[in-house]
């Protein structure tokens, strides 16, 4: 049996800052309207659940981005986002220049 996998390619998008991010994330992944686009609140979304039924509806995240804007550099806001995708059942993929 595999793991059901919600895929969500961000690729060629331009996210600059964490609100750009909340926007392009916000309808792939059925988060409500009263969603806290706060790291505290994504947190509580891919790790406890039960914020969003289309995230919860699926076992694994991934979350795919360009090394660009937000991703580009050493962004402390990048970072600590990076860092609450635990790498297994949620994953943030970083894609470099092609």
């Amino acid at each position: 049996m595999t793991d059901s996998e919600l895929i969500v390619d961000l690729r060629g998008r331009l996210i600059e800052t964490l609100n750009d991010f909340w926007d392009a994330v916000s309808e792939p992944c059925g988060l409500p309207e009263w969603f806290g686009r706060n790291l505290d609140a994504w947190s509580d979304t891919i790790e406890t659940r039960g914020i969003s039924e289309v995230i919860d509806s699926h076992d694994i995240l991934i979350v795919h981005v360009d090394q660009q804007g937000l991703f580009g550099g050493n962004r402390q806001e990048a970072n600590v986002l990076a860092d609450i995708f635990d790498g297994e059942q949620n994953r943030l993929v970083v894609h470099g220049p092609a």
